[in-house]
Formats: C-alpha cells, structure tokens, sequence
C-alpha cells in the first residue's frame, strides 16, 4: 500500500473511506466503471486535475488493490487502468453515491455538466453486463 495504513479501524467505514475518499479516487472509478482507460483518457476526463495528484491517486488505488495497471512494452508507453475484482465490488456503492449527489444537486438547485441521461444509459449498460 503506499499510504502507511493504521494497524486498527474504529469502523469498516473508516477504512473505506481512507481507501476510496481521496481527492479524485471516487471519480477515478467512476470512469473506470465499465471500461478500460489510457492515462491520457483520464486525464481528459478528470482535467481539472494535475497530473501529480492524478498520478498519486492511480497509485495509491493500485496499492489498495481498486484498480490494475496494465503497462505495454511500447515506444510511446502505453498504461491501460481497470478496475480489479476488489474494485468491481464498490460499483453499486459508487453507483449510489452518485444518486445520491445528484439528487442533492437537484434539491439545492446547483447546475452540473453531467448529463442525467448519460448517467441513465451508462447504469442500463452496467446492470445489463452483471
């Protein structure tokens, strides 16, 4: 693991969020819900991230077991992220925590990008694949 992790949790959802609450980690796996991404894929999907914090994040979801790296033995490197089997595990909680800030946008009448429908489409697809 690259974060030094405690020797004992008060709670199970101590230990989760410590492993899926940093900076950009919970959209790293959004993306990575159904598909396989490119570096360069998620840093166009997560722009405003740089890509130090981009790059630390991937690690340490690759150190906690979330996500593999799939590094190609080819000039330009080529690195493909998926989610492991450990990670495939957090879809549903993933899945609904973002019902769950949708809802919230909604309710407090704040705009996002995000488009519902995409979000609609992209969830049948998932469910249609388990």
């Amino acid at each position: 693991m690259s974060k030094q992790r405690q020797d004992e949790y008060k709670c199970p959802l101590e230990v989760t969020m410590e492993i899926i609450g940093g900076k950009y980690k919970g959209v790293i796996i959004g993306h990575l819900i159904d598909k396989t991404l490119r570096y360069n894929e998620l840093q166009k999907l997560i722009s405003h991230a740089t890509p130090k914090m981009l790059i630390q994040q991937l690690k340490e979801l690759e150190a906690d077991g979330i996500i593999q790296r799939k590094l190609y033995p080819v000039v330009p490197p080529k690195t493909e992220y998926s989610l492991t089997e450990r990670g495939k595990r957090l879809v549903p909680s993933i899945i609904e925590l973002n019902k769950w800030g949708l809802a919230y946008l909604k309710e407090m009448n704040i705009p996002c990008k995000y488009k519902e429908e995409e979000y609609n489409i992209a969830l049948r697809l998932i469910q249609d694949s388990n």
